[in-house]
């Protein structure tokens, strides 16, 4: 699947990120076939993260009294998403975990205490527990450098395989970090 790089904004932000190297012999999956590649946990939250989202744009043509009924079922949605983010975080121990410091629809960067080849293809785990996104992507290294003044190792990953609704998570994810941190900066100024 060929995406535009500059397609979707990043915003800095922390998370883990788990790789898996993909071999360079096997073709990349098909959308259909990473789909299947992802753990049941993993399949239920994005079904459930759909499926709320049609019922909640439902229930907001009901005007105010529907508003109660969206909090309460955002809760309780909340409550199943923060147990199923947890079991899927205790799948991905056998991969090699990394700080993940930028994330966007098009991609990742990460930290690295080794360089990463470029164009070399991972399977990619995201857990961004404070939205509450768990996504599998595919995605290959376009840019890899030493941190300055340190021996770390920025690695700049583009999703290539990728599901749509896993782009829109990461988008809205992406929107609400964006959220909270001019909130943040706003508070800051008032209270400076």
């Amino acid at each position: 699947m060929d995406r535009d790089n500059n397609a979707y904004f990043s915003v800095s932000h922390h998370f883990k990120c788990y790789l898996e190297a993909w071999p360079q012999q096997q073709e990349l999956p098909s959308e259909e076939q990473l789909k299947q590649m992802q753990s049941m946990p993993m399949n239920l939250i994005s079904e459930t993260k759909t499926q709320e989202a049609r019922c909640l744009l439902q229930l907001r043509n009901l005007g105010d009294e529907g508003q109660a009924i969206i909090e309460f079922l955002k809760l309780q949605s909340r409550k199943v998403d923060l147990v199923l983010h947890h079991v899927m975080e205790q799948e991905q121990q056998d991969n090699d975990c990394y700080l993940g410091i930028k994330f966007g629809g098009s991609g990742v960067i990460i930290e690295s205490e080794q360089p990463l080849e470029i164009d070399q293809c991972f399977k990619t785990s995201l857990y961004i527990r404070d939205q509450l996104v768990a996504i599998m992507a595919m995605a290959m290294v376009t840019d890899c450098r030493q941190k300055p003044d340190s021996p770390l190792f920025i690695v700049e990953l583009s999703f290539c395989v990728i599901l749509d609704a896993d782009i829109e998570q990461l988008v809205k994810a992406s929107l609400g970090v964006q959220q909270k941190q001019l909130r943040l900066r706003q508070q800051n100024r008032q209270s400076s």
